[in-house]
């Protein structure tokens, strides 16, 4: 029995569903970003506790059909930019429509008006995210992070970055080393 679960958007909410599905005697097969593939059936006891311990945690257990679609596009796409060394060679909308084997305009149509923003948008603000990570990490320089990210040019990423954060990707580097200088002298 598959489960879906909100906001679980890191390792540490794994181990968290983990701990909360030992704690009720559950086995699973599958534990993924946003989904649980549980061996029993559930009962609606069980299915109630589970709900209520990861509120607790700020996770939410899905119910409804467009909730449920929703969060495991965020869920690939998240994946897709923080958690993989190496971004797909195909489009974004093949990727994602092939990971969940949707057709693209279905899933793009019912993102948006569930959202209101677009899966585009959605990819540019987590791919912008991830920059930053990368800018502050200071292992990568801007054509490697552009490179990695599969932009057309570093110039693509700049102007993106800029639009998104008002900043340029060097004065966003700067700041973090200001923040660092500013530290050690207290």
């Amino acid at each position: 029995m598959k489960l879906y679960i909100k906001f679980m958007v890191s390792l540490r909410c794994k181990l968290l569903v983990k701990e909360e599905l030992e704690k009720l005697g559950l086995h699973y097969v599958v534990l993924d970003l946003g989904m649980v593939d549980v061996l029993e059936d559930i009962t609606e006891e069980q299915r109630e506790k589970l709900k209520l311990n990861l509120l607790k945690s700020g996770l939410e257990l899905l119910d409804d059909k467009k909730s449920i679609l929703i969060d495991r596009i965020k869920n690939v796409i998240i994946e897709m930019i923080h958690y993989t060394d190496e971004l797909p060679k195909v489009n974004y909308s093949d990727y994602i429509s092939e990971k969940l084997d949707y057709d693209y305009t279905y899933l793009s149509n019912i993102f948006s008006e569930v959202k209101g923003i677009t899966i585009q948008q959605f990819i540019i603000i987590h791919k912008i995210e991830r920059v930053k990570e990368l800018l502050l990490y200071d292992e990568l320089n801007l054509t490697e992070i552009s490179y990695k990210l599969h932009y057309s040019s570093v110039a693509h990423l700049s102007n993106q970055f800029k639009k998104v954060t008002g900043l340029s990707p060097t004065f966003f580097r700067q700041l973090k080393q200001k923040r660092k200088g500013n530290l050690e002298n207290l």
